[in-house]
């Protein structure tokens, strides 16, 4: 298992260095041919391939569990020379060794288990995506295929630095938005000015006011651009949102009031756009997921582990989808 991890932990695999990506793909492709698990890509265009695997229980129809996770990292090309994979202590470090090239390896060695005997108790598949840190644009229908065919699914993302595990997650939006003024020299030509500027700064103070703390509703206008030099008034500024939420019913309510607040103008002359990026569903802890985690926790105590509870995650991730 370490031998693995080192491996696909000193490959780059940020999400838009796909031929980096599917260098780790090729890595657990390895592994399975190794250990007899059957395995197929399904190739995206821009990002990595998706890679599949499977354990067979030979004369079932059941529906298999399927365990999943993501391969990209948030980091550069070149991390990994800047920081290869070291163990000091009982730690491993290095770029996407928690997230979640550890969780990929515990994945694939359950499948080698399992294909190591011939069979397992009921089908198993794997999925391992390739964007998830931009928002999986690529790998949610693969997702949302797979795990719709599914009895149980298993993402193995990191848990909670108690050692508790994620049963519930917030969503998440990732906007842009785009405001157009007018250009004109600040001290010759001020009142031919419409400064977008001006008015990314009126629309973010209300972007910030839809926050709501009680209901879990976040706002974070967290980039921002804009202007051509600091004598003119600027034609063009630009600012990013993240929003998050908990309850799938405010996404819609909060996404109107945004939309109606890019459309209104405090700058006269002033217009905006706003633009969707990405973004996750929230995982929200159902009747039947508080079961499978029970049989997970009860797997666990007899397995000598520490005692686990189920724990929510402000971080958004795929397996919202």
């Amino acid at each position: 298992m370490i031998e693995l991890l080192r491996d696909v932990v000193n490959i780059d695999s940020g999400s838009y260095d796909k031929p980096g990506v599917d260098a780790v793909g090729a890595r657990f492709e390895r592994h399975f041919a190794e250990h007899g698990i059957a395995c197929f890509r399904e190739p995206h265009d821009v990002s990595g391939d998706a890679l599949h695997g499977s354990v067979a229980k030979p004369g079932s129809n059941e529906k298999p569990v399927l365990l999943m996770g993501h391969r990209d990292t948030v980091f550069p090309k070149g991390e990994v020379a800047h920081r290869p994979f070291s163990i000091e202590g009982s730690r491993a470090h290095g770029p996407g060794v928690a997230d979640m090239k550890a969780g990929l390896v515990i994945n694939v060695f359950v499948a080698a288990a399992f294909a190591k005997f011939g069979s397992a108790p009921c089908p198993i598949k794997l999925l391992i995506t390739s964007d998830e840190e931009i928002g999986s644009p690529s790998s949610r229908p693969v997702i949302e295929r797979e795990a719709r065919a599914a009895r149980a699914v298993y993402n193995s993302e990191p848990g909670r630095p108690t050692g508790n595990i994620t049963t519930s997650r917030k969503g998440g939006v990732f906007m842009r938005f785009e405001i157009f003024g007018k250009a004109a020299h600040s001290g010759n030509n001020f009142g031919d000015g419409i400064s977008a500027i001006g008015e990314l700064a009126h629309k973010i103070v209300r972007i910030h006011a839809l926050t709501d703390m009680a209901k879990g509703i976040t706002l974070n206008v967290g980039l921002i651009a804009g202007g051509q030099s600091v004598n003119t008034t600027a034609p063009h500024a630009e600012g990013q949102i993240d929003l998050r939420y908990i309850d799938p019913a405010d996404r819609a309510t909060t996404l109107a009031a945004i939309e109606a607040i890019i459309a209104t103008s405090t700058v006269p002359g002033t217009t905006a756009k706003l633009h969707i990026n990405g973004e996750f569903l929230p995982l929200v802890q159902s009747e039947s997921s508080k079961i499978l985690f029970d049989a997970y926790r009860a797997a666990a105590k007899d397995a000598g582990l520490p005692k686990l509870d189920g724990e929510f995650a402000g971080g958004c991730a795929d397996s919202g989808f």
